[in-house]
């Protein structure tokens, strides 16, 4: 058994002990090294009702690691020669204002998906989940007083990161998620990824969203909300469509996504210093923290790891990897369960060598590697 092996086998044990504790309705999780599928599992139900089983073709909603998607498709039309990270917005829609006349007229496409649009953190998603229509949000930003000069600081949009599908239908006269399904989801084979409520919906196989019910799991409805906003948190896909994206983001499909893209992508642009102390892991592990284009990019106890994580009612998503090393885990679970956040970072502690600190919580079931790795 080698070594990557054994340490899929250990994450395979620990998620073997969530399925036991019955913390999450359901959960599908793969591991990926140099390419290749390690580990590929789902526990749990995608529908307690019916018993229907979490499988790999199980599709969930992914929320913000939609983000990434956006970026990606922006990067190829940069490529394209269509536009650039530094192509102004009020260029491509000439009626889009913020408070601030000199912010209006210098903010990119660059600041819009790095999140350095100096609107306050998370901007009018409160009145979006009061169904608020997205267009008339984006026409009341100028309406917002501005925490900074654009392009200066970070703070986590929804609504203004979305408008990059507006200046995609601007400069390529196409839907943005008929784009996205064009120029990412058919090129690599992720045959189940979509966008809406209604696609996910009609899928062979979905995930419903959960709620504790005493001691069991109970399915309900997903909601509209977000998906109102499909460059920002509109993608459903399952977890074989996310081995597919993890391996071309770690470069492994350079004919859809060219290595000089994915170094685009993944570059640090902006700190973002509550990262370093939002969770224990992130409190213990993570010496550097910030915001690429659609990514978080971390210094993990020295080592580069690109990460996101999605979060809507009913639903949870992680991903990340450490490109030097071209490993990577994804993870998709249909309830609010905090539990399985705590596995990704056991695994790149196991991974790298690292002490084992049991950061989800699996007790004895963790086995501690204080020397090897990789």
């Amino acid at each position: 058994m080698t070594e990557t092996a054994e340490i899929a086998d250990d994450f395979n044990r620990w998620v073997d002990w969530i399925e036991k504790s019955g913390r999450v309705s359901g959960l599908a999780v793969a591991v990926v090294k140099d390419d290749q599928v390690m580990l590929e599992r789902g526990i749990g139900y995608a529908n307690w009702a019916t018993q229907e089983e979490v499988g790999p073709d199980t599709v969930f909603r992914l929320a913000s690691l939609s983000k990434a998607f956006a970026t990606t498709l922006a990067g190829l039309l940069v490529e394209d020669g269509l536009m650039s990270w530094d192509t102004r917005i009020s260029n491509v829609l000439p009626t889009f204002a913020l408070a601030d006349a000199d912010s209006s007229k210098n903010l990119t496409v660059e600041d819009i998906l790095s999140h350095r649009v100096g609107l306050p953190h998370n901007t009018y998603d409160n009145l979006l989940e009061q169904d608020e229509p997205y267009p008339l949000l984006v026409e009341r930003l100028s309406e917002v007083k501005l925490s900074c000069p654009t392009g200066d600081f970070y703070a986590y949009q929804n609504v203004a990161f979305s408008m990059i599908g507006d200046v995609t239908y601007a400069l390529t006269g196409d839907f943005f998620y008929h784009e996205v399904e064009k120029r990412i989801f058919h090129p690599l084979g992720m045959q189940s990824a979509t966008y809406g409520r209604d696609a996910l919906e009609s899928s062979a196989h979905w995930a419903r969203p959960h709620r504790r019910s005493g001691k069991t799991w109970k399915p309900f409805m997903p909601n509209e909300i977000y998906y109102r906003m499909p460059p920002a948190a509109g993608v459903n896909a399952s977890l074989r469509d996310m081995e597919q994206w993890l391996i071309a983001q770690m470069g492994g499909r350079p004919d859809v996504l060219p290595n000089a893209l994915l170094s685009e992508l993944q570059t640090p642009l902006v700190e973002t210093p509550r990262d370093l102390r939002s969770t224990p892991w992130r409190r213990g592990r993570l010496g550097d923290a910030r915001y690429a284009l659609g990514w978080r990019i971390y210094d993990y106890e020295g080592e580069q790891l690109v990460f996101h994580a999605g979060a809507v009612q009913g639903y949870r998503a992680m991903i990340g990897f450490l490109p030097k090393h071209k490993f990577g885990v994804v993870m998709l679970w249909n309830c609010e369960s905090a539990t399985p956040s705590g596995l990704m970072p056991m695994l790149l502690d196991r991974f790298l060598g690292l002490p084992a600190v049991d950061w989800a919580g699996v007790g004895n079931v963790l086995r501690a590697r204080n020397n090897g790795g990789n």
